[in-house]
């Protein structure tokens, strides 16, 4: 058979298959602009602004709209009141968190970061219990931020009001806050094994939002 007849079906096969899958699944879901085959929604989407592409869309379809990400359905949530309806009112339904595929695989479900469903539940109550006892939502706590917070002010002031990127420093607070409680002591924002720390953790968040680790 002629190779290029068998991917002219190859593709159309692909495209019926996203087709019904779309139509299957938007029936129960909320509005939103109709998805291409294989691409979704991509094209509707500005790549350097994206923050405005959702608040246009949000316009049209209102605060709690579906977009297709390829294949893949993502419901956002647009605008303070529909964010704090779900996450707050609602919590206990929207308690659950992302699939990471790969990671699924490699840990068969367990661990404290990608655990999920009613395991994930009994392991965040097992770390809330363990971390009160190591002092969290005590004074000792209040004390260990508010350190930080002076901290961190310091540091931004070494900028002298110049344009910078506070991503780094805004990032090391919470870290060290986290230190401050697990080892009783917290790192200069220069010193060699907090800056070590803070780069295993931001190379592990890149390798977590690359394409690659999401393939299911």
């Amino acid at each position: 058979m002629d190779p290029a007849v068998v991917l002219v079906f190859i593709l159309s096969c692909l495209v019926l298959l996203s087709l019904w899958r779309q139509r299957s699944e938007r029936g129960k879901l909320p509005p939103g602009p109709t998805p291409l085959p294989l691409i979704g929604n991509f094209l509707q989407i500005d790549v350097k602004d994206i923050s405005r592409s959702l608040t246009n869309l949000s316009k049209v379809y209102g605060p709690v709209f579906t977009l297709y990400l390829g294949m893949k359905p993502t419901v956002v949530l647009h605008g303070y009141e529909a964010v704090k309806e779900a996450l707050i009112d609602h919590g206990e339904e929207f308690a659950g968190r992302g699939s990471f595929p790969m990671a699924e695989r490699l840990n068969k479900g367990f661990g404290i970061i990608f655990s999920n469903g009613s395991r994930w539940k009994e392991t965040r109550r097992f770390t809330l219990m363990t971390l009160r006892n190591l002092g969290m939502g005590k004074r000792s706590i209040e004390d260990c931020v508010q350190e930080e917070a002076q901290s961190l002010v310091e540091e931004l002031r070494k900028t002298k009001g110049s344009p910078c990127d506070p991503t780094f420093i805004l990032g090391c607070a919470p870290c060290n806050v986290i230190c401050s409680i697990i080892f009783q002591n917290r790192f200069d924002y220069k010193d060699h094994h907090f800056l070590t720390l803070m780069e295993k953790v931001n190379e592990n968040s890149r390798i977590l939002s690359s394409p690659w680790f999401q393939v299911k």
